[in-house]
């Protein structure tokens, strides 16, 4: 079993900045892939952004392209989003996951655990 927890979320004005964490135990394994979704009220599940096992390779949704960055630290089993600029349609509950392999990719079924997730709202 692998437990993620999420933290760092908050309220922020538009165009500030937060920092969430994802710190990972039990079972974990540091070359596996790890990545960042959100789901916004009223709508679905929506990639973020993703970090191979290595910490080699990411990859951005478009709409965070630019101001998201991912990052991890193996030898803490903790993978980060470092958010800027952010905009009210940034507000949502953010999750991160681990994947089933090394590869970065955006669709769900490529991860096998979830965080409980972390609310990050922006006022406008």
């Amino acid at each position: 079993q692998v437990q993620l927890v999420e933290s760092g979320g908050g309220v922020v004005q538009a165009g500030g900045s937060l920092r969430l964490s994802c710190a990972a135990s039990g079972r974990t394994a540091s070359n596996t892939a790890m990545g960042w979704f959100r789901r916004a009220p009223g709508k679905e599940r929506e990639f973020v952004a993703s970090i191979s096992g290595t910490g080699g390779f990411a990859y951005y949704a478009d709409s965070v392209k630019g101001r998201f960055t991912i990052s991890r630290d193996n030898a803490k089993n903790t993978v980060y989003l470092q958010m800027n600029s952010l905009s009210p349609e940034d507000t949502a509950v953010y999750y991160c996951a681990k994947g089933r392999g090394g590869g970065a990719y955006s669709f769900p079924s490529a991860y096998d655990y979830w965080g409980q997730g972390t609310q990050v709202t922006v006022s406008s």
